[in-house]
């Protein structure tokens, strides 16, 4: 019988990874969700994920699923956190390292599972498996803590965009209403924006400026301590 590499005295559990995507439509902030075709919980809803190989890091293991999944090579991944009730899983002892996501919604292509694998909005998603509803709520709160931190509102829009279009992306994150103008004002004044030579029609009266984020900046400011306030 061959030896096997891996093989201990002790208990030890399996590990996974899980992926909450998120992806932005205009409107309205979504996630990307896959239907599961076996059990437990067949039927159900749940994040892209699945068992770490031996010979892969974490890391390595979500970006496989994230490009599995979705067709993506290179996105903004970032560790959420490591989920590890001994009931969660009702097969063995399994933990789950957790990730999120954030992608442009228009470059997901789909992967093996796309026939099976959906966005919701977030005051669309059902009940989920596992305890992925946890993984949710607190991907969701990381979000809307590391948008002070982080450009991860630039992730999910085009490369190009309108003021507009960053707006509704930051009141779709943080749940608020921002004035229009107040709001144009302040991330013009940071700095972090650059305007394009470019402009689009919200309306066939309404012309708009498109802009870019600089990333140059950003790093320069965040270097100093910067925090986007609202």
């Amino acid at each position: 019988m061959e030896e096997l590499n891996y093989h201990y005295k002790y208990p030890h559990p399996s590990v996974t990874t899980d992926c909450v995507i998120f992806g932005f439509d205009g409107t309205k902030l979504k996630v990307l969700l896959v239907e599961r075709g076996i059990e437990p919980y067949q039927g159900r809803w749940a994040f892209p994920g699945g068992f770490l190989r031996m010979d892969e890091s974490a890391r390595d293991g979500a970006l496989r699923e994230l490009q599995e999944e979705t067709g993506l090579k290179d996105a903004y991944l970032k560790q959420l956190h490591t989920f590890s009730d001994p009931h969660r899983d009702p097969r063995e002892r399994v933990l789950t390292i957790a990730y999120y996501a954030l992608v442009r919604m228009q470059d997901v292509a789909g992967g093996d599972d796309a026939a099976k694998a959906a966005w919701f909005a977030l005051d669309e998603v059902p009940a989920l498996a596992f305890d992925h509803d946890l993984i949710l709520r607190t991907a969701l709160q990381e979000l809307r803590r590391q948008i002070h931190f982080e450009p991860i509102g630039f992730e999910l829009l085009p490369e190009k965009f309108t003021i507009k279009q960053l707006q509704r992306l930051y009141e779709a994150i943080l749940e608020v209403q921002f004035d229009r103008r107040n709001f144009y004002n302040k991330m013009r004044h940071l700095g972090i924006l650059t305007q394009l030579d470019e402009t689009v029609f919200h309306s066939p009266q309404r012309e708009a400026f498109l802009f870019k984020f600089n990333k140059e900046k950003y790093d320069e400011m965040k270097h100093k301590g910067f925090r986007l306030e609202f």
